[in-house]
């Protein structure tokens, strides 16, 4: 959730770790820091609020200067947002940087009280700074192995030792973390878009893997001590790619780069007109093996498994349950060997997701994960992976990485169905040939931009409004939902169209906006039928809909069309309005889409 880096070489850091940081403000914003070693001592600057706020406190103050040191920005999980609170934490001896959650820090804490130690802060991370410090005899790796078998969660940690100005420690356990190669100078990072300016090559560390890290060399070892070599890879993005590139915000950049991360997610998936997940070890043959799929995710990408859902089951007709990770991983759900695991994950490192997969492969169940981040932990440990090609997403609120787990979606769905023998090769041609040309149709529906700016305005005074659809509309509007949310802070649920009449209705005044998403011509005239019924209340109205259906202008007080197309793939098609409608209103509103407040881009506590 939080983001660390740090820096050991020949430059003065200071700026080098804000630069970094900056690159990660999208894990957490509640507060940042660093600490450097500055004339033999640890020196640590930190501040409540965004980066910005560390930024003007140093310009005004103190600013440390030396060629190595660890920087955080947090998102709060232990403490409320403050500077004490704020990371770095420790003493002149030792000092840390934290990303996860220390679940047994209660009882560290009491046994060091009981040793004369006391604390300031209400952290988690100060029990494990002061751990070190407890433990520390010298020899920065032996405490660290000591106290990483006495604390349990989730963590990833850059050490600093003051008897070592030079040298950065590191360890994780499910937190992510990546160590950078530079020239004559090293790097963390929790991601690699803050060490881009910098260097493309870095190391993956693995759990309880410790990294020890100077300006010219870095070694790994295990908890034995014994040492690990590893494989250098190099990210395959420009740092361009991370910057928002004339926009006003990350956002509307993502937005704009859908049709491109959509073509270069299926493009390579499709040989001969059909869908070729071969590169992934994805068979026909292993496919036809299938009994029950069980889709897992959080967030924006369960609304990715629930498209996925009913185009599999009407496709290919396999019963699909999709569930929240952090309810499934709870309910002792029926799985078995002939079952199927698919676990959405845009970081590839979300806490409860990764926890089912490892309750996965202990029932032996055939996992399948759809991850955006090469090497990340959910990719790696999964029997199968298809990665989504859309590149860095900075902002919070999802937009092209969403797009593209539905793509996956569609192509895992034609796949199967093929091999299930529910449809047959001419269906599945057409079906992918459809889906070839869906980037050019989401390019077209970015002519809806300015519409969307009109819509907004009619919601921004809103202090709650509903998303309504069926089947497919209503998996997106539960998404469309979600969007508005999250980063407008607008109270806003999402129904079932034909539910509204068994309760919800009666929320419907003419201060509650309802968006209707109306583009499944067979489920049409149902949908209309429960617009009307909250016209009949007094309810405005507005319509998401396609350019060739017509619905009577009595219906709806505004309405939205996109460039008709298969209604099978409406979802994807139409999200583009919906995070319009979202940014705009949060944009009219005065928020920051990019970093709305209490959310973090990468979940990685539970």
């Amino acid at each position: 959730m939080c983001g660390i880096v740090g820096y050991t070489g020949k430059q003065e850091c200071t700026d080098i770790l804000i630069n970094a940081l900056s690159k990660l403000e999208y894990r957490g914003y509640d507060s940042a820091g660093i600490a450097v070693f500055e004339n033999g001592c640890i020196e640590v600057e930190k501040s409540q609020g965004r980066l910005k706020n560390l930024v003007d406190k140093m310009d005004k103050g103190h600013k440390p200067v030396g060629v190595c040191g660890i920087g955080h920005t947090r998102w709060a999980t232990h403490g409320e947002p403050s500077d004490v609170n704020s990371h770095p934490h420790g003493n002149k001896r030792v000092t840390i940087v934290h990303n996860g959650i220390i679940e047994n820090y209660n009882e560290i804490k009491a046994l060091l009280v009981k040793n004369g130690y006391v604390f300031e802060s209400q952290t988690d991370t100060e029990t494990v700074a002061k751990l070190l410090d407890f433990y520390y005899t010298g020899e920065p790796v032996d405490t660290i192995i000591k106290v990483i078998g006495e604390i349990r969660g989730s963590y990833a940690l850059g050490i600093l030792f003051a008897d070592f100005p030079d040298t950065i420690f590191a360890v994780r356990k499910d937190s992510p973390l990546i160590i950078g190669k530079g020239k004559g100078e090293n790097f963390i990072a929790s991601d690699v878009p803050a060490i881009l300016k910098y260097t493309k090559d870095y190391y993956l560390l693995e759990s309880d893997e410790i990294a020890v890290i100077k300006p010219d060399e870095i070694t790994f070892c295990d908890v034995h001590k014994n040492e690990i070599k590893k494989e250098l890879q190099r990210a395959d993005w420009d740092e361009d790619a991370a910057e928002k590139g004339g926009y006003a915000h990350f956002m509307l950049k993502e937005i704009h780069e859908q049709p491109t991360a959509l073509k270069t997610t299926i493009t390579p998936r499709v040989m001969d007109g059909m869908p070729f997940l071969e590169e992934c070890g994805i068979t026909v043959s292993m496919l036809e093996k299938v009994k029950n799929i069980f889709i897992v995710a959080c967030g924006t990408a369960m609304h990715a498994g629930l498209v996925g859902k009913y185009i599999i089951e009407r496709l290919a007709r396999v019963s699909v349950t999709v569930d929240i990770a952090s309810e499934f991983r709870y309910r002792n759900p029926i799985m078995g060997e002939d079952d199927l695991v698919i676990l959405i994950s845009q970081s590839g490192e979300t806490a409860d997701t990764k926890a089912v997969l490892q309750m996965a492969k202990e029932r032996r169940t055939t996992t399948v994960s759809v991850v955006n981040v090469k090497g990340s932990s959910i990719a790696r440990e999964s029997d199968y992976v298809i990665y989504t090609h859309a590149g860095p997403e900075i902002a919070v609120a999802s937009t092209k990485a969403y797009s593209v787990q539905l793509s996956v979606m569609y192509l895992f769905a034609f796949e199967l169905a093929f091999a299930k023998g529910a449809i047959n090769e001419d269906k599945v041609k057409e079906l992918t040939k459809d889906l070839m040309n869906v980037p050019k149709v989401v390019e077209d529906t970015m002519n809806t931009m300015e519409d969307c700016q009109k819509i907004a305005s009619k919601l921004v005074n809103s202090t709650s409004l509903l998303y309504i659809g069926r089947g497919l509309d209503y998996a997106l509007s539960m998404e469309g939902s979600l969007k508005l949310k999250e980063i407008s802070y607008i109270h806003s649920e999402s129904y079932a169209a034909g539910e509204l009449k068994h309760g919800t209705i009666s929320l419907v005044t003419s201060d509650m906006p309802v968006i209707a998403i109306v583009t499944q011509k067979d489920l049409m005239e149902k949908t209309i039928s429960n617009i009307k019924e909250v016209k009949a209340r007094d309810g405005k109205v507005i319509v998401i809909t396609q350019e060739d259906i017509e619905i009577d202008k009595e219906a709806y007080d505004y309405i939205i069309k996109v460039p008709a197309f298969n209604d099978l793939f409406m979802p994807i098609i139409s999200s583009v309005v919906v995070q319009f409608i979202s940014y705009y209103t949060a944009v009219l509103k005065g928020c920051d889409p990019d970093k709305p407040r209490n959310l973090a881009k990468s979940v990685t506590v539970e």
